[in-house]
């Protein structure tokens, strides 16, 4: 029996368009996005951001935790 190649569609950056959204460590409903249900910050992997951006996506998470908009984790 042969192995089907299924089509993989290219994952694309969701910060890197021009209409996209701007990362901002005050804007908590877009970084929540990028967290999981116990507060880690979801890996680039799974989440489709370009390095530099994900980056700039971490840097915003702990400074949205710092200044307590964010939870360092869920109870």
């Amino acid at each position: 029996m042969m192995r089907q190649n299924y089509f993989q569609r290219r994952r694309v950056c969701p910060f890197s368009s021009d209409n996209s959204p701007e990362i901002d460590y005050k804007d908590i409903k877009l970084l929540r996005k990028f967290l999981t249900e116990h507060g880690k910050i979801i890996p680039r992997r799974i989440s489709a951001v370009s390095s530099g951006k994900q980056r700039e996506l971490a840097r915003a998470v702990k400074r949205a935790r710092f200044i307590a908009l964010l939870p360092y984790s869920a109870k």
